[in-house]
């Protein structure tokens, strides 16, 4: 039974994060009948929900399970206190995220008090190249990583960088000056900033970024509260008990 569970499970993924009951068994493998049983006992326990169109999403629950992963739990609680001061600082949304693949996975998102609406969440990816966090993972990660990121550079607005030799500049400018900056590159009307999180041995391990509506003028003058953020996250992780990032 537990197999069959997170076969319906494995029917989600970045490329699917919504189906419906007939794409769920078709996936798993599985009758109709048994699929739509274990749907109804996984979204009663919280594991999925159900849309109002009938489709189903991953739910909370395993959101916060997911979030209960050492790398995830360890850095969401070495950053909180430094981003909820940024937030408070500069009123505006607060992200934290590390790499998996080409997508950058949202560990907390804190939200200012004149913060504009954004698609990220906690536990939700969104892809390197098109978000300020993605852009510092995507700087610093493996030549192979950066060679698959730049031949899925997707349009999501008409503002998204999908020219390949841009691209490459911009990373080696990332690099050089150590923080990325978008403009309406995920959501029309926001615009970002982020910095590198290092661990103690001076590796890229996270970013953390600014998100805020593209009328705001000057958020590139936010980067060194960023990068004082960033350094104080690194200090903590390093002075607690062992605890490193």
């Amino acid at each position: 039974m537990t197999s069959k569970a997170l076969a319906v499970l494995s029917a989600f993924d970045r490329r699917t994060p919504r189906a419906g009951l007939t794409e769920i068994a078709a996936s798993a493998g599985l009758p109709i009948s048994t699929t739509h049983r274990l749907i109804g006992e996984l979204v009663a326990w919280g594991g999925l929900v159900r849309q109002s169109d009938g489709q189903y999403e991953i739910g909370p629950r395993l959101w916060a399970l997911g979030l209960l992963a050492p790398v995830s739990r360890k850095l969401r609680e070495v950053a909180l206190p430094f981003m909820q001061d940024l937030a408070a600082t500069t009123g505006e949304n607060v992200h934290i995220a590390v790499r998996t693949g080409i997508h950058a996975l949202y560990v907390e998102r804190i939200a200012g008090t004149r913060s504009v609406a954004v698609v990220s969440r906690s536990g939700s990816e969104l892809p390197l190249h098109a978000t300020g966090v993605g852009k510092v993972l995507l700087a610093h990660a493996d030549p192979e990583t950066v060679g698959q990121a730049l031949t899925r550079l997707v349009r999501v607005t008409p503002y998204t960088v999908v020219d390949r030799p841009r691209m490459v500049r911009q990373l080696a400018e990332i690099r050089r000056r150590g923080w990325a900056e978008t403009s309406e590159e995920m959501t029309i009307g926001t615009c970002s900033v982020a910095v590198p999180v290092l661990d103690s041995d001076q590796r890229v391990v996270a970013a953390l970024g600014v998100v805020a509506t593209s009328s705001r003028r000057g958020l590139a003058k936010l980067v060194p509260m960023l990068q004082l953020a960033s350094r104080g996250i690194t200090r903590s992780a390093g002075a607690g008990d062992g605890v490193d990032l």
